[in-house]
């Protein structure tokens, strides 16, 4: 059974606000959502596609974006937990390895980061459950943003 460690106490610190891993979530699930394109003609009237256009996945993809500029724009240390967070849940690590996931994530930083976890499959999948492995939810946020 996986520890569940009590942040109250401090025992596991993330350098990235919750707040900014649970908006990155909610992203990642939006562009998981996205389609093949269907109306490739975008000079119709999006009232006739039934803007179909929102849920398909082109180029100049707004929601696609807006994660890589979320994420181009965090510190070295808040890239760092992202993907330290993804790599907690993708694996099969506990909360105890946070540290030392973190420490590989760190030493395997590249510049290549946000292309990374932007192609990423599952990434809302996988944030969502390392934070939950960390004993943080995004269950108050989501209710809020959704």
């Amino acid at each position: 059974m996986t520890k569940i460690r009590n942040i109250e106490e401090g025992d596991t610190q993330l350098t990235i606000p919750v707040e900014k891993v649970c908006f990155l979530i909610v992203k990642a699930r939006q562009y998981d959502v996205k389609d093949v394109v269907t109306v490739p003609d975008q000079a119709s009237n999006p009232s006739d596609d039934r803007y179909a256009m929102v849920l398909e996945d082109h180029g100049n993809d707004p929601v696609l974006e807006e994660m890589a500029s979320l994420i181009s724009s965090l510190s070295e240390d808040e890239q760092i937990d992202l993907v330290a967070l993804m790599w907690l849940a993708r694996d099969d690590y506990t909360a105890d390895d946070w540290e030392a996931v973190r420490k590989q994530a760190a030493d395997e930083r590249s510049d290549h980061t946000v292309r990374y976890l932007c192609t990423t499959p599952l990434l809302a999948d996988h944030l969502a459950n390392g934070l939950s492995l960390l004993g943080y939810s995004c269950a108050d946020y989501e209710a809020d943003h959704l």
